[in-house]
């Protein structure tokens, strides 16, 4: 399901050229309607979060509502789907995230292709996962967890957001490197997740830090350790899984991508759109604390992004073995 890099950004340029005068057009009337953006995950999740913050002052900047809509399920790939056969006119769009990278080594058939299927328009967020517990879990640091862990084989509950998401690869790739055995036990989104971990019915999850954080802060959730090289900004007492597991790294991103074919003038309008947003003071110290950084570029500088994470992804699945 991979591409070669090469081949991933040939596609890319090749999904941006069209006639100038059409796309021309485009651009000047657009949006000329409300935008749907398709978020593959449940309300209340880092996904959502991202998608709602940047929507929101893209309806401001154009003139016209970007509208959240939210369609779960198979790990983003009903959403992807469904903008993969929207007309390509820029008033359906895709909030791309790591899952995209993921889904195409983690799913032997899919109905579309990713890198030959979504333009990509933009990034904007990038932050580490957090590994959270319930504060009744006994324990208070990676050590301590995985001590327990392996006096208790299979006996944590290890909770993610879905069947081969980014947290659910992260918790995978910590039982590797960790030498433990967790049961994994997946949900439909994160909000779901994060209420049975602040319930007690599992032990453990990989969050992102903007849907978690909020709970870190009020004490609902406990913070063993961020999954990103270093200590986040945001939680800087919190450590790094790598200062007791050396290597180990999982990060997390957002954008947003558009069906192949929508026309390249109308791409680079709301490339540049989004990218004013992430430079507002206002929008940085928000997604800061939320615990990820702003990620602005180039609808190029994406690709190579999407195409690094699909290697990097990838690899990560075929170790872990899950299909």
């Amino acid at each position: 399901m991979t591409l070669p890099r090469r081949d991933f950004l040939k596609l890319t340029v090749g999904a941006f050229v069209i006639p100038a005068s059409s796309g021309t057009a485009r651009a000047d009337t657009y949006p000329s309607r409300p935008v749907r953006v398709i978020v593959g995950y449940a309300a209340g999740g880092a996904s959502d979060i991202a998608g709602r913050l940047i929507g929101q002052r893209l309806s401001q900047r154009l003139g016209q509502s970007f509208v959240i809509e939210n369609l779960p399920g198979a790990a983003s790939n009903l959403a992807t789907e469904t903008v993969v056969n929207a007309p390509p006119d820029g008033h359906m769009l895709l909030l791309v995230s790591a899952s995209n990278a993921i889904n195409a080594t983690l799913y032997d058939k899919l109905n579309y292709h990713f890198i030959r299927d979504i333009a990509p328009v933009a990034s904007i967020i990038r932050g580490p996962l957090v590994m959270l517990v319930n504060p009744s879990f006994p324990a208070t640091t990676v050590a301590e967890f995985i001590a327990y862990a392996k006096a208790n084989p299979g006996r944590i509950n290890m909770a993610s957001a879905g069947v081969g998401s980014p947290q659910h690869l992260a918790g995978e790739l910590f039982s590797a490197m960790a030498g433990i055995k967790m049961q994994h036990v997946p949900y439909r989104g994160a909000p779901p997740a994060l209420t049975d971990l602040i319930g007690g019915q599992v032990q453990v999850y990989f969050g992102s830090t903007s849907g978690a954080i909020s709970y870190v802060r009020s004490g609902q959730l406990r913070a063993l350790a961020v999954t990103s090289a270093v200590r986040s900004e945001a939680l800087p007492n919190i450590p790094a899984v790598s200062e007791l597991v050396p290597g180990y790294e999982a990060t997390t991103w957002y954008g947003f991508g558009a069906p192949k074919g929508t026309p390249a003038a109308v791409i680079d309008k709301l490339n540049a759109e989004i990218n004013a947003a992430l430079g507002d003071p206002a929008i940085k110290a928000r997604i800061s604390d939320l615990g990820g950084t702003v990620f602005p570029g180039s609808p190029a500088d994406f690709a190579r992004l999407i195409a690094d994470e699909t290697e990097r992804w990838g690899r990560a699945v075929k170790h872990s073995g899950v299909k």
